[in-house]
């Protein structure tokens, strides 16, 4: 397909994201994660099209560098086969095609499909409702939210100013919190019952799941220097996220 239409730009947002499953799903991942990019590597390669392939802070541990947002340069340490497989996309993307972008981002959300904001108003309504008394969230999982249209803006731009080739970081700007900071914020907007959400570590809210659980970045905040550099500054996301809940009513 790529041969025959000859595009001038190929973005890949296809992944196996299913993060648990590709605990006992590694060849399925491995194939989406690692030999697709690679493919498509190598087809916008021979073709000459630029490559845009979206990766994620799963290739870190969320412990690289203490607390400190990671950056482009810090040495990947993946700990989940999700990491590993998309860590394995970017290798193969930076050895077959040189005109190419890995962006990494995290925390994704849009108006499309399922996402942890829209399940947090969900359960919150289900709260008011009286169907359901609380909600346990995570607490010891830091980041920022991205909103998909803002790393939409991001990569059109570094395709449209000619950026230089290579990895940028893409997540919304602002404070670093917690999932459970997050549903506590949706909670409120829904229904002013941020009060029922109940933080809890890791350990806590997997300790009773039935199957592999994949463990977690534990600190998932990217730096976005290298991104602001080429000139675009990604939106905080709080205000994204004020803007979103807005919309949903």
């Amino acid at each position: 397909f790529i041969r025959r239409n000859r595009p001038d730009v190929i973005i890949n947002c296809a992944a196996y994201t299913n993060v648990d499953g590709c605990e006992v799903n590694h060849d399925a991942a491995f194939k989406a994660n690692a030999l697709g990019p690679r493919n498509l590597a190598q087809a916008a390669e021979k073709t000459g099209a630029r490559l845009v392939h979206v990766s994620t802070d799963y290739v870190f541990s969320g412990r690289e560098n203490g607390g400190v947002a990671q950056d482009e340069a810090t040495i990947p340490g993946p700990i989940s086969a999700y990491g590993s497989t998309k860590l394995m996309g970017e290798k193969y993307v930076e050895q077959f095609c040189h005109r190419h972008f890995i962006v990494r981002t995290a925390w994704l959300y849009s108006y499309y499909g399922k996402n942890f904001v829209k399940t947090m108003c969900t359960l919150s309504d289900k709260v008011a409702a009286g169907n359901l008394e609380r909600v346990t969230v995570v607490n010891d999982q830091l980041g920022r939210l991205t909103f998909t249209h803002d790393m939409a803006a991001a990569i059109f731009h570094v395709l449209n100013t000619r950026a230089p080739y290579g990895t940028y970081d893409c997540t919304g700007s602002g404070a670093v919190k917690s999932w459970a900071d997050i549903a506590r914020t949706c909670f409120e907007a829904k229904n002013g019952n941020g009060d029922k959400v109940v933080p809890v570590s890791t350990a806590d809210y997997y300790a009773s799941a039935e199957g592999p659980v994949a463990p977690r970045p534990r600190f998932s905040a990217l730096d976005l220097s290298k991104l602001e550099a080429v000139g675009f500054s990604m939106p905080d996301w709080e205000r994204e996220l004020e803007a979103y809940l807005d919309a949903l009513d």
